[in-house]
């Protein structure tokens, strides 16, 4: 009889079928069963090599939980519904499900999660290079799918996070593009025709974000103390199923068939035709009945900073009145169809002004102004960052007025003019070289004798 092994102590067998075989103990199931993981190969050599690894894991306590992993797909639809839900903003999360929904399950979401491999990931992000995706967004679903395979290691459900193992694409820093101060006048111009001005002035003139500004209320409004308050933002978030059954909500919706290359339902897409439905499909969440958290929604600002008051410039303050009148004469017009929001910029009937024609009408001011085209960004964040610079406002306090959180983040918001580079390096050469002093004039010579020449040969004849 051989004698009784010791606790933990693995087994190493040649099998009936030819293989060698190695039994190792792990630790106790949840059900209180001991865990015996099994590892073979064709030789004695190989097969031992595999238990030290698998030993080494237990003893360093990073060996994964027993039980089938699950696929890519699954793992992220549990994380992002039980964990990223918890934590991130609700526009963050509709980001999230989207990249997830378009990029990584088509891509890698049918491999089992401790399979996954970096080969998988670099040929997924040269795939999404290939059709056309820009180099951001594919580092926005790298850094997506590595967070998830974080929460996964952390769980011991991989022993290691393969995301971490691929170089990601370089993607190249947006440079800013603010107005200058013309430009700015001109956007401002060109915005006094029409009944939005006062956004558009609040918008270039105080730096706000696209949501805040749409998201302003009367209430927290102080104009006694010429104050802001961004306590809220307007956001457009996705619709979700409030029925049982997602997949039969959308039947009518589903479309399964790849549209033909001459397409005419699609043609004024800017991408293209979207892709098929998946044969699970539970999009469509839009036409419920029972959606909901979509649509128009107020939030919370993404930070704590974000929420600090703004000052309002003084002159700020005689237009806002002004507009504030104009605003109770449209509601006493609109009568029982007025829907109160308390908004600062709201349509005809009372209801907040929607971020997408928000934006169309910024690409139209900035046609009609003569403007090149660009960012909402740049035409109104980083816009009163530069212009605060070029009026001499120090950074910090600049930092206090866009209320960022580091002042590295600030920096990136404001552009250097060239008018004034060229100006500094001017006063910069006149300390080192000044310039060279003009010449003395030499003494005109004059036919007219002065009093003091007469007086002098007048006391000249006097001594003699």
């Amino acid at each position: 009889m051989s004698p009784r092994k010791s606790n933990l102590e693995s087994t190493i067998y040649f099998g009936d079928d030819g293989w060698w075989h190695g039994r190792v103990t792990m630790g106790v199931l949840p059900d209180g069963s001991t865990d015996r993981r099994h590892r073979m190969a064709r030789t004695e050599p190989a097969v031992r090599r595999k238990v030290r690894e698998l030993e080494k894991l237990r003893d360093e306590g990073r060996a994964t939980k027993a039980g089938r992993k699950p696929t890519v797909g699954q793992w992220m639809e549990t994380y992002l519904t039980d964990i990223a839900s918890l934590k991130l903003k609700p526009r963050s999360l509709d980001d999230y499900w989207s990249k997830t929904r378009n990029d990584i399950v088509p891509g890698v979401g049918k491999h089992r999660i401790d399979k996954l491999g970096p080969e998988h990931l670099e040929r997924m992000y040269a795939d999404m290079l290939r059709e056309g995706h820009a180099p951001s967004h594919v580092l926005k679903v790298h850094r997506i799918l590595s967070r998830a395979l974080k929460i996964a290691h952390r769980r011991r459900m991989i022993t290691e996070n393969v995301a971490t193992l691929v170089d990601p694409p370089t993607v190249d820093e947006i440079e800013a593009n603010p107005f200058t101060m013309e430009e700015a006048k001109a956007f401002l111009l060109a915005a006094a025709k029409r009944p939005t001005f006062m956004r558009w002035l609040v918008g270039v003139g105080m730096g706000f974000r696209q949501g805040e500004a749409l998201g302003l209320r009367w209430k927290y409004a102080d104009l006694e103390a010429e104050l802001f308050n961004p306590h809220w933002q307007l956001q457009r978030l996705t619709w979700r199923h409030g029925c049982t059954d997602p997949h039969a909500c959308g039947e009518r919706l589903h479309r399964f068939e790849t549209c033909p290359p001459d397409c005419a339902t699609h043609r004024t897409y800017t991408r293209g035709c979207p892709r098929p439905c998946p044969k699970d499909c539970t999009r469509h969440a839009s036409t419920c009945p029972q959606r909901k958290g979509g649509g128009l929604v107020f939030t919370r600002p993404k930070t704590k900073k974000s929420r600090n008051a703004v000052p309002i410039p003084p002159p700020f303050i005689p237009a806002l009145l002004e507009h504030q009148e104009q605003q109770n004469e449209a509601r006493a017009t609109a009568g029982d169809l007025w829907q109160e929001h308390d908004v600062l910029f709201s349509r005809p009937d009372g209801r907040p002004l929607d971020p997408r024609q928000d934006w169309e009408e910024f690409k139209e001011l900035l046609a009609e102004a003569g403007i090149s085209d660009r960012r909402l960004y740049d035409g109104s964040r980083h816009t009163a960052g530069t212009i605060l610079n070029e009026l001499g406002v120090d950074m910090p306090t600049i930092m206090e007025i866009l209320r960022h959180t580091q002042i590295s983040q600030t920096r990136r918001y404001v552009k250097g003019r060239s008018h004034l580079s060229k100006d500094a390096m001017r006063r910069m050469g006149d300390a080192f070289l000044p310039a060279p002093q003009p010449a003395p004039k030499p003494p005109t010579e004059t036919r007219t004798e002065t009093a003091d020449r007469r007086a002098a040969r007048a006391r000249r004849r006097r001594i003699r």
